[in-house]
């Protein structure tokens, strides 16, 4: 009698249990390389409904755009995925682009409890591109220099590390006993090598490397040259500047003293009048000499 108690009572409790859809995952953060393939896995563990509704959405900034609706693949996805295992999402030939966050929703109409959901991040990693990189050729001793490296195109974001001559260098130059003489430090996130006051020993081919979890890339060799700073030199250049001025305003005011410089305007900007007619001459005028001549007479 006790037996037949308890298998009635599991009964009872098997006819109040509330039958809902749900589902699982094999695998909520799948991470892939570009132009791989990938599936998103919503698995359907538990329903009493023969045929529920698929839908796959990817959400951006709060909004959901329709992946799946309607038994067709919608979006930048449309050629490109299928739906697999009654519920997965399959995407081929991933880009860049597919990053995000992904929303698998079943709703399973016959059940008590009719809607379930489930999200899923998928990460496309991209493999960095050559590097940008900028070294000064040539820069004084005890002067400070900058080093850039940047690229843009890797997922995630590239780290830079340095090269001197084929050696990797340290994030700051006093952490090694190596390259304490130095005094440079380098940013792996910006790619910025900076050295306060570069000296003979700084001198080398440089180069750096960007990479992230798909690979990595590097710039050419550029040569950094680092050269004594002639300060006897500069000044003497100075003076002899200085001595040529100087030669120049003193042979000027010399030319000016002894009238070499004076302005031939005083006589060719005067203005010159005709002589006078003298009395008792007359002009006239012939054919043959084209211009006037005078003849003289006597007034007596």
């Amino acid at each position: 009698m006790a037996e037949r108690s308890v298998q009635l009572m599991l009964l009872l409790i098997q006819g109040c249990s509330i039958l809902a859809v749900e589902l699982s995952t094999s695998n909520q953060n799948p991470v892939v390389q570009e132009h791989q393939s990938v599936e998103l896995s919503c698995i359907i563990t538990s329903t009493k409904t023969n045929d529920p509704r698929i839908e796959w959405k990817k959400i951006k900034n709060d909004d959901a755009d329709y992946v799946y609706f309607e038994n067709h693949i919608q979006g930048d996805l449309k050629g490109r995925a299928r739906i697999q295992s009654k519920s997965s999402l399959f995407i081929q030939n991933t880009s860049r682009t597919d990053n995000g966050k992904y929303r698998c929703e079943v709703a399973a109409l016959g059940d008590d409890k009719k809607i379930a959901e489930i999200y899923i991040f998928l990460t496309v990693q991209v493999k960095p591109v050559i590097p940008q990189c900028r070294v000064p050729k040539a820069v004084p001793v005890g002067k400070s220099a900058v080093l850039h490296c940047q690229e843009n195109e890797g997922y995630p974001s590239s780290v830079y590390r340095w090269y001197r001559n084929s050696e990797a260098l340290p994030d700051d130059s006093k952490s090694t006993l190596k390259f304490q003489n130095s005094s440079f430090t380098l940013d792996p996130k910006s790619g910025t090598l900076t050295f306060t006051a570069v000296n003979k020993g700084d001198m080398g081919r440089y180069y750096c490397i960007a990479s992230n979890d798909a690979g990595s890339a590097k710039c050419e060799e550029q040569e950094l040259e680092v050269y004594d700073l002639n300060i006897g030199g500069i000044i003497g250049g100075i003076l002899v500047v200085l001595l040529v001025l100087a030669l120049i305003t003193g042979g000027i005011c010399c030319a000016y003293r002894k009238g070499y410089c004076t302005s031939s305007s005083r006589s060719s900007g005067q203005s010159y009048k005709n002589p006078a007619k003298p009395e008792g001459v007359n002009y006239m005028r012939t054919n043959d000499e084209g211009d006037f001549r005078h003849k003289s007479s006597f007034v007596i």
